[in-house]
């Protein structure tokens, strides 16, 4: 579904049909948790599973009968062979896209891989999950931010007005280090309460307020990476940033993170 989804929203975006898809959001999130719970109850793991992929169709469907509705006749006006032309320039532009996200999001994975091999790793797999959770929620901010930069950019250099994109980018960077500065200031004033959220071990609420710290740092650097990345997609530069992306994570951080974490046994704070 998210094949589907992805799409469409995009193509929403790009016309600022972004209200919309707010609203359609909104309602399948009012949908999703009380079934979600529903389905957890009665069926555990595999009625989450049922319910998410309920509320993946849900969101396809919605999305689609907004974009064939007269509510959105000004930006679509049917099918048309006209989106087959310069499909092979498309496809290599959504490659690099999807190489320059994959090697920015596989690098939280392998860190939970690595977790589990460190020292007490029931413990430090629990710390890790918890501190990407937290991580993966407030990323949907920059998430955002990422997408309004790519449109904002791509729609005003599309028009030949490069001033406009530079300035989109920094009130852009400028709102995303607010956001992010207040979860990251919340998150340390309450970094000895906020794993009790997740757990009652007192051996893993400890290891997580030790990590609290370095969470913090990576919400800060997720204020402007994003946004970054999104002048990247706007801009048509995402080869660019996927061999960036390989450089820095894969033959720098990994490595250096790989070499403290097992040789000098600095364990997860690494």
């Amino acid at each position: 579904m998210y094949a589907l989804n992805s799409p469409m929203q995009r193509f929403l975006q790009a016309q600022s049909k972004v209200i919309p898809l707010a609203w359609i959001s909104f309602l399948v999130l009012v949908i999703h948790v009380p079934l979600s719970w529903f389905c957890v109850m009665r069926w555990g793991l595999v009625g989450a599973a049922a319910s998410l992929n309920f509320s993946w169709v849900l969101v396809v469907i919605l999305q689609y009968a907004y974009i064939v509705s007269r509510s959105c006749n000004d930006c679509w006006s049917g099918f048309s062979w006209l989106a087959f032309t310069e499909l092979l320039d498309f496809l290599w532009l959504s490659l690099a896209s999807a190489v320059m996200l994959c090697l920015e999001y596989w690098t939280l994975m392998v860190l939970l891989v690595f977790a589990g091999v460190l020292k007490n790793a029931a413990v430090k797999v629990d710390a890790a999950a918890i501190c990407l959770n937290i991580e993966g929620w407030i990323f949907m901010f920059p998430l955002g931010y990422l997408v309004a930069t790519s449109v904002r950019v791509s729609n005003a250099l599309g028009s030949g007005n490069a001033a406009a994109a530079k300035f989109s980018v920094w009130v852009t960077v400028s709102n995303a280090l607010v956001t992010q500065s207040v979860f990251a200031i919340l998150l340390f004033i309450t970094r000895n309460d906020f794993p009790k959220l997740f757990t009652d071990d007192k051996i893993v609420i400890k290891e997580v307020s030790a990590l609290a710290v370095f969470l913090c740092i990576s919400i800060l650097l997720c204020a402007i990476l994003p946004v970054l990345s999104g002048m990247a997609i706007g801009a048509g530069w995402q080869a660019v940033v996927a061999y960036v992306n390989s450089i820095t994570y894969y033959l720098i951080g990994l490595p250096i993170g790989v070499f403290m974490g097992f040789k000098l046994d600095w364990g997860l704070e690494v």
